[in-house]
């Protein structure tokens, strides 16, 4: 069959001109990560040294998790800690992000839609009713997934599992309707953005739900096989928090993510980019609030700074972590992914940050040991 390819123009800060892109997305099965056979006296002992390490970990509120890593040459640890296991099934809160982020771009592989569409180029007026408003009507899709379309008030529908997916867009529409916004201007940390992002995505691809997006995904993928969006229910998923996933599953993902399986090259370049550098005002962010770090946003997903450092190298270090506790990350300037699963109360969001830099210097001893 002849591969039919289409010129995208891509919006935000790389956007200087033009990404030639195939219009059949990555599918092949993840690549397996080179094993490693070094199971040698110095790489054990650094093992121990993590597990004693993760063992020593005060939890704040004392949930029991589970984390995995892994290295360079494909060696990975594994720790569990009480309940916890990495086959548990969790409440994914905000870790959802950046899997529905990924499933979105992987629509405008496919050459379904681009990052400069409008919610109008696909979704009627009876579901889009912003309308003629003089700032939000310019929404695209890239401030969307970036968090910066100006989309601040979530109506209480997005909790209501007897609300349909559409009923809510469209409430998001009307309640955000001449709000004054400027659309790329704030950075707002919340779950609007990719509601409506996830409704072209569904309409671009003449579908009807985004089970049958998240469905196509899995069968393309093999990933989260007992994965679901199901919160607040299935009629109605919230694409920022609502799935459930176990470690192992995610864990999965994120290395299909770094084996370039999941994006073509080009989307992959274009999910990596801050899309809150200079001329975006961080709004509200949770990183702020929390751990008092000036993170930055790519497509659902953070930019990390490490500290001691205040400004964050894009696609350095990018994370999604989650209100329970969550934290998948993956560090490429060192060349690990990393997951630390957990299902804690709503006010545990970085806790998994935080045990995780608790071990850092021991994961990274690890990592780097030949």
């Amino acid at each position: 069959m002849m591969k039919r390819t289409k010129a995208i123009i891509v919006s935000g800060a790389a956007a200087a001109g033009f990404f030639l892109l195939s219009c059949t997305s990555p599918t092949s099965p993840p690549l397996s990560p080179p094993v490693s056979t070094n199971t040698g006296p110095a790489v054990e002992q650094r093992e121990a040294d993590l597990r004693a390490a993760l063992d020593a970990v005060v939890v704040a509120d004392g949930v029991d998790f589970s984390f995995i890593v892994k290295r360079t040459d494909g060696r990975t640890f594994r720790y569990e800690r009480g309940t916890s296991t990495l086959n548990t099934l969790y409440q994914s809160a905000s870790t959802s992000k950046l899997v529905s982020a990924v499933i979105i771009l992987r629509q405008l592989d496919k050459c379904a839609l681009s990052l400069s569409d409008h919610p109008s180029n696909w979704l009627s007026p009876t579901i889009w009713t912003i309308g003629n408003d003089p700032t939000l009507k310019d929404i695209t899709l890239s401030q969307l997934l970036s968090f910066t379309s100006g989309l601040k008030t979530e109506p209480a529908a997005m909790d209501s599992g007897s609300t349909g997916f559409f009923v809510v867009v469209n409430l998001i529409g009307q309640s955000n309707a001449g709000n004054g916004r400027i659309p790329g201007a704030g950075f707002y940390y919340g779950s609007a953005h990719l509601q409506v992002a996830g409704a072209m995505a569904i309409k671009a691809r003449g579908k009807t739900s985004w089970q049958e997006l998240f469905r196509e995904f899995q069968a393309e993928t093999g990933l989260f096989p007992n994965g679901d969006y199901d919160l607040p229910s299935t009629n109605n998923p919230r694409l920022a928090g609502g799935m459930h996933w176990t470690g192992e599953e995610y864990f999965a993902f994120l290395k299909a993510l770094q084996g370039g399986q999941l994006l073509s090259p080009a989307m992959m370049a274009e999910l990596l980019q801050d899309r809150t550098g200079a001329g975006v005002t961080i709004e509200y962010s949770p990183a702020k609030l929390q751990i008092n770090e000036d993170w930055h946003y790519g497509f659902g997903f953070w930019q990390e700074v490490r500290p001691p450092d205040t400004i964050p190298i894009p696609g350095d270090r990018i994370s999604s972590a989650g209100s329970y506790g969550a934290y998948p990350y993956w560090d490429r300037s060192k060349d690990l992914i990393g997951f630390l699963a957990r299902q804690g109360s709503n006010a545990s969001g970085f806790i998994g940050v935080n045990i995780e830099r608790a071990v850092r210097t021991q994961i990274e001893a690890w990592a780097t040991t030949p």
